[in-house]
């Protein structure tokens, strides 16, 4: 594991000021300092984590547990996005991991894969093995291709998480891959990269196990956030049905948002007059909510933007939760410094 010196001066970079960021290649040298080789328990080969802990947290020290926060990459980012929630832990006292989880999804590895997964689980218990880990407040996090896999594994690994939090996700492939094509842009061809072609019987099967949409009824037992910008699919890669449609996959019949009304969302990039009055003023947030609904444990959000996360609010909201308690959607009027809104549109 690297040096606590190594990981304090890496921290103090990603935690510079928003005009002071890390360039592209300085992210990616910092992501390799920070980095330690995980093996798979799957196949058995090294993968990549950038992995940050408090020195205090160390498990041959005594101390009460703390809690964990999982960070899963864009569509088509890998592990030199892994330092950018650093900073944010940091301020928390929380261990992170951010695995690389067979990295930019242009392969059958990647996207979803079964491989994919265990990297995540894995990396998790790498820092079980190094750190003491609160098992109540294990957290996960991701936007686009990172909020497609939280969901993902919100289904496949329930019993893991305290609560999932997922911006701009993508939930079903096989829609996706039609609206790419429509927009005739990159992800059409790294869709079938990773599914081994084009939708069809062929695939079906394929496609479905790596789009959490038809799965997520496992994860109806967990605290889930969901959000979503309303101009995706337009100024985004990732109509804001995708969002929708996963939030009605976990909430009851009564509470579900209408086809119609998911139809206008996408086409005209508003909110429908019958819908407006399901808002909400949240301090937490830099970006104002347009629409917000719960159902049990559920939420979804859609905010006055693209394709666009928002990390200081989405921990804001993970630390109120634990496993095992009423999911907590209330508002705190006073939080930690916030780091700045971030584009994910890769």
């Amino acid at each position: 594991m690297k040096s606590i010196a190594t990981l304090a001066s890496c921290v103090t970079l990603v935690a510079a000021e928003p005009t002071k960021r890390p360039t592209a290649e300085e992210m990616k040298a910092l992501a390799l300092k920070m980095a330690v080789d995980v093996i798979s328990t799957k196949d058995g080969t090294p993968q990549k984590v950038v992995y940050y802990q408090p020195e205090s947290a160390a498990k041959n020290l005594s101390g009460p547990a703390v809690p964990l926060l999982v960070f899963l990459h864009t569509w088509s980012g890998s592990i030199e996005q892994g330092p950018m929630l650093v900073g944010l832990a940091k301020q928390r006292g929380w261990v992170m991991v951010a695995p690389d989880f067979r990295g930019v999804n242009n392969q059958p590895e990647a996207c979803a894969s079964d491989l994919a997964s265990q990297d995540v689980v894995d990396a998790v218990d790498y820092a079980k093995s190094h750190a003491r880990i609160d098992p109540d407040r294990i957290y996960l996090v991701g936007g686009s291709g990172g909020g497609h896999m939280s969901l993902v594994m919100a289904t496949r690994t329930p019993q893991l998480w305290a609560a999932v939090s997922a911006w701009v996700p993508i939930s079903d492939l096989t829609a996706w891959h039609a609206e790419s094509t429509v927009r005739k842009n990159v992800y059409t061809k790294m869709i079938e990269q990773c599914c081994g072609g084009i939708p069809g019987p062929a695939t079906a099967a394929t496609y479905r196990h790596r789009s959490p949409l038809f799965h997520l009824a496992a994860a109806k037992g967990i605290p889930l956030d969901i959000n979503t910008g309303i101009h995706d699919g337009h100024t985004g890669s990732v109509p804001v049905s995708h969002s929708l449609l996963a939030f009605n996959a976990l909430a009851a019949a009564d509470k579900q948002v209408s086809a119609e009304d998911i139809g206008f969302m996408v086409r005209e990039q508003k909110i429908p007059a019958t819908l407006a009055h399901e808002t909400q003023n949240d301090p937490e947030r830099q970006k104002a909510v347009l629409f917000r609904r719960s159902s049990g444990n559920a939420r979804v959000t859609v905010f006055e933007g693209g394709h666009d996360s928002e990390p200081s609010a989405a921990l804001a909201w993970l630390a109120r939760q634990r496993k095992g308690q009423p999911v907590d959607f209330s508002l705190n009027s006073v939080t930690l410094p916030q780091a700045p809104s971030v584009e994910v549109g890769k």
